[in-house]
């Protein structure tokens, strides 16, 4: 299901909770970039991989001033437990009750596999890069795990 937001939307508010169990929300991001990147489950091949890609290059995204948050509906006991496995340098956000998901188009929606999913509690793999405003500046539907990063630094 491809989310229905596109380049030039403002992003959608969110709350959450990190890997270490503080509460974010966009408004912690004005003035910087975020890539806010949507994955269905933690310590999974794809997921892992997509992962190990933005913290090999955590240096060149930052170096464009842009922050990484994951998000999946894990609770922050499975993000720290992938977190610790994966030696991960960014939070992901506990979206336990897929808030932040249905706000940004990538969890539920119609059709059976769509519902499956979301009942599964699994979100689509979407990222978002976020502008220093607020707004979403570019949307990867559809993202290579293993060179996600390269496609993230390309965008900034």
């Amino acid at each position: 299901m491809p989310t229905h937001l596109k380049a030039g939307d403002p992003a959608p508010d969110f709350e959450a909770l990190t890997t270490d169990g503080h509460k974010v929300r966009l408004a912690d991001y004005k003035g910087k970039k975020l890539i806010l990147y949507f994955y269905p489950r933690d310590d999974t091949p794809g997921c892992t991989k997509q992962a190990c890609s933005l913290r090999d290059n955590i240096g060149p995204i930052a170096a464009k001033g842009a922050a990484i948050l994951g998000v999946s509906t894990q609770g922050t006991e499975s993000h720290q437990a992938f977190t610790k496995k994966y030696n991960l340098n960014f939070p992901l956000l506990a979206d336990t009750e897929g808030r932040v998901g249905r706000a940004y188009g990538v969890l539920g929606g119609d059709g059976l596999v769509a519902k499956l999913k979301s009942a599964a509690g699994m979100a689509d793999r979407v990222t978002f890069v976020i502008d220093e405003n607020g707004r979403i500046a570019s949307v990867i539907d559809k993202p290579d795990v293993g060179r996600h990063a390269e496609e993230v630094i390309n965008l900034l």
